[in-house]
């Protein structure tokens, strides 16, 4: 158990009853977390109404296969970037049939960092049927457990933070 557990089912909870109100489905393309955010979102009673695919592309080879990211890009830019993680929400949005996506790729450790990406450096998209795709990095500190669940967790708030922006749209 994680000391962000309580957080992250906490956000899950939320996460499940905005897509419950709302009418949405919701799918992952994680690499670093392994399946967290999947996991996370389906500790929730009732998540079959919202999730039903979630997509675990840890191989640069299951990225290209599963969920669009080119060859290309992941020569060019590395599989913790902007383009490649923007690629996964936006395949997995398509391939899932659902209405949001997050996707995460990012280094948790202890091995593996670089100057340039240091292990804790983790790339976050979410995409939001015909409203687009949005992005982020973030560099987290902790250890390999603490990078992946602070990553979980900024990943399910990121899907609620593009809920609210939806919902705000639909009041307008």
């Amino acid at each position: 158990m994680s000391q962000y557990d309580p957080l992250i089912d906490a956000a899950s909870a939320r996460l499940g009853n905005a897509l419950r109100q709302l009418g949405l489905r919701v799918t992952t393309a994680e690499s670093c977390t392994g399946g967290g955010i999947a996991e996370a979102i389906t500790r929730v009673s009732g998540s079959s109404g919202w999730f039903d695919t979630g997509f675990v592309t840890y191989a640069n080879h299951s990225k290209v296969r599963w969920v669009g990211v080119t060859e290309e890009d992941l020569v060019e830019f590395g599989a913790v970037s902007e383009p490649v993680v923007r690629a996964m929400a936006e395949g997995a949005l398509e391939a899932a049939d659902a209405d949001l996506a997050v996707a995460v790729s990012g280094i948790a450790g202890p091995d593996g960092g670089t100057p340039d990406k240091p292990v804790g450096t983790v790339w976050f998209a979410w995409a939001v049927r015909d409203q687009g795709t949005t992005s982020q990095c973030r560099r987290i500190q902790g250890n390999r457990r603490d990078v992946r669940a602070q990553t979980v967790l900024h990943g399910v708030q990121g899907l609620l933070a593009e809920l609210e922006k939806l919902a705000a749209n639909r009041t307008v």
